[in-house]
């Protein structure tokens, strides 16, 4: 889940600390992406296939050392 809270973060979605932790505050950030583009195939606010895919296209993947 840090992996979303960090994409989120990158787009300006979420505030919150990079925990891992999926709580209302990353609920309501993910809610936000899927209204934002559209994403209707996952459940409002479940970080589903479809919301995930579109996450992945859009914010490069982390990379650590």
């Amino acid at each position: 889940m840090a992996d979303l809270q960090f994409r989120l973060r990158w787009l300006d979605l979420y505030g919150g600390r990079l925990n891992g932790t999926y709580n209302r505050r990353l609920t309501d950030s993910v809610l936000a992406y899927q209204q934002s583009r559209g994403i209707t195939s996952d459940l409002p606010g479940q970080y589903g296939p479809a919301t995930q895919a579109a996450l992945q296209r859009e914010v490069p993947d982390v990379v650590s050392d």
